[in-house]
Parts: C-alpha cells; structure tokens; sequence
C-alpha cells in the first residue's frame, strides 16, 4: 500500500520536477491509500492558487485510491507521535494513517525524512 503525502500530490498535479518520483505510487490506484488530512489540504492549495473546479478535479483523482477518515484511533496515534517527534499535527495524522494502512509514505516534505517506511525525495 502507498499513501502519497500532500506536498508529493500537489507536485504530481503541478507536473513539477519531483512528480515522476510520485507518479507510481499515485497510478496504482489499487495500492493507494490517502488520508482525509491531504484531501483538506490538496483542496485547499488548489483552489487557492486555481479555482474550486480544479480543486474539485484534483479530489477526483485523489479519491480513485482508497480514503481513510479520520478515526479516534488515528487521532491518538497522531497525537502519540506528535509528542514524540515534535512533528506538526496535519503531518503526525498522515504519518499515523499510512502506519494504519501499512502504507509506504510518499513525500518531498522534510518533517517525514529519515523516519520508517517513508519514501523521501527532497524538494
């Protein structure tokens, strides 16, 4: 299983020079997992920076993978792992529901680098 982080979607969708790193684990959408934190997230920059269509389209793509909600059980797992790598929230809730999954996760952000079954390409 793959769960592709927001900074690795929104790279992929910009076409950007990190978004071949990203382009498997996002196709295999059979082998994808994506949190409810990214879809927040991907939604948001996109239709920031674009308009709420675009912003819809890229949630299309996304949801062809498997989304996992929120769940207690990943809010105190995140939590757990907050405190114990000093990680940011949204980012301790994607880190905690790729472990759910036991999902490799995908990313460009550096807050994840360095830490088990994480796949890390600087940006």
């Amino acid at each position: 299983m793959n769960l592709v982080d927001s900074s690795g979607w929104l790279e992929y969708f910009a076409d950007g020079k990190n978004a071949e790193f990203f382009a498997p684990a996002i196709e295999d959408v059979e082998h994808l997992v994506v949190s409810t934190i990214n879809v927040y997230e991907v939604f948001k920059r996109i239709l920031v920076q674009r308009d709420e269509h675009s912003a819809l389209q890229a949630v299309a793509i996304m949801e062809q993978g498997h989304v996992i909600d929120l769940s207690s059980e990943i809010a105190l797992s995140a939590a757990q792992i907050s405190n114990e790598k000093k990680m940011p929230m949204a980012d301790s809730m994607i880190y905690a529901t790729a472990q759910m999954a036991k999902a490799m996760l995908w990313t460009q952000d550096a807050d994840f680098e360095g830490l088990e079954n994480v796949e890390f390409r600087r940006k």
